[in-house]
């Protein structure tokens, strides 16, 4: 009785059922949960540090909250714009220009016309850098670059570098210093924007445009999509986001000055980054930008609890940035 001729390699393990719990464990790539262990362990390093300084007390943990609020809802615009393939510099200049213009218009004018000049600022300011994208075909890192200075000059020439304090308390309350219950209206707004945000980008049919155009835009045209308007609309949200974020800066510290926002880009970008969006496109999350964008704020106030200057700060910003990048945008080996 003859027998088959042995190989001498193993038998061949027979592959998972793609619904079996193994094939799903298999698939989870683990550089996603990333910002989820950074936050914790971020926030169990100074809770045993600053323990006695009272990091983890209630009144330091909604101020993390409040302070957070303005870059937060950037990152939500940023997060759109990143997972289309774009960038948008500019954002910090529409804070400036979006707050000034709100504090004079509330002044001079009333509340309502106050909140839509300052969204309209950054809307208009998205729209331009959208339509020189799209309709000129130049390079968004660019469009924006040049417009986060023009921006900033007209910030400055707006007032002739002069801050404008607001005392309307109703504006105040709802966009800075308010409560609803027991809870701050700056983590009302971060909550629905982010809400807002995460249902649009994972649920409906634009996000999965956003998506598409980011990660292959030649194959996004041919099935159907318009790419120059998704480019367009996201850039557009970017600076509405941007303008918001004025509003609530402008609430908050119940003034507006040209300096608003000028160190927000790199927080942004940071807090973006680090939950997990990919800055070439394709990939992204809304609630990862909240949680990074709540690890900065953690990093900023242990930080100053700890009594580093805000050169400090900077220095440690920079290497959990590069961390972050290192962790979540590092190609796998064989790729």
């Amino acid at each position: 009785m003859s027998t088959a001729p042995s190989t001498g390699q193993a038998p061949r393990r027979e592959a998972d059922p793609p619904g079996s719990v193994l094939a799903r464990v298999r698939r989870v790539d683990p550089r996603q949960y990333v910002v989820y262990v950074a936050f914790l362990l971020i926030l169990a390093f100074f809770a045993v540090t600053l323990h006695d300084d009272g990091f983890l007390t209630s009144d330091n943990l909604l101020n993390i909250a409040r302070q957070t609020a303005p870059v937060t809802v950037m990152a939500v615009g940023m997060v759109f714009v990143l997972s289309a393939g774009e960038i948008d510099l500019s954002v910090g200049s529409i804070v400036a220009l979006a707050a000034l213009v709100t504090a004079i218009v509330l002044r001079d004018v009333g509340l309502v016309p106050a909140v839509a000049a300052g969204l309209g600022v950054g809307a208009a300011v998205g729209l331009v850098n959208g339509l020189f994208v799209t309709l000129l075909r130049l390079p968004s890192f660019l469009v924006t670059l040049a417009t986060m200075g023009l921006v900033a000059g007209l910030a400055r020439w707006t007032t002739d570098l002069e801050a404008v304090a607001v005392v309307n308390d109703t504006f105040a309350s709802v966009f800075g210093s308010g409560d609803v219950g027991p809870i701050p209206s700056l983590v009302v707004w971060t909550i629905a924007i982010v809400a807002l945000g995460h249902v649009v980008y994972r649920h409906r049919r634009f996000g999965a445009h956003v998506l598409a155009v980011g990660d292959n835009a030649q194959a996004a045209r041919v099935t159907g999509i318009d790419v120059n308007r998704v480019r367009l609309a996201v850039l557009v949200i970017s600076g509405t986001a941007a303008g918001l974020a004025g509003l609530l800066y402008v609430g908050r510290i119940q003034a507006a000055s040209y300096t608003l926002g000028a160190n927000d880009l790199l927080i942004v970008i940071a807090a973006v980054v680090i939950g997990g969006t990919r800055l070439f496109g394709g990939a992204g999350s809304v609630v990862g930008a909240l949680v990074g964008s709540l690890i900065m704020g953690m990093l900023t106030n242990g930080l100053i609890l700890m009594g580093l200057d805000s050169n400090q700060q900077m220095v440690a910003q920079g290497v959990l940035l590069l961390i972050a990048i290192s962790l979540t945008l590092r190609e796998p080996k064989g790729a």
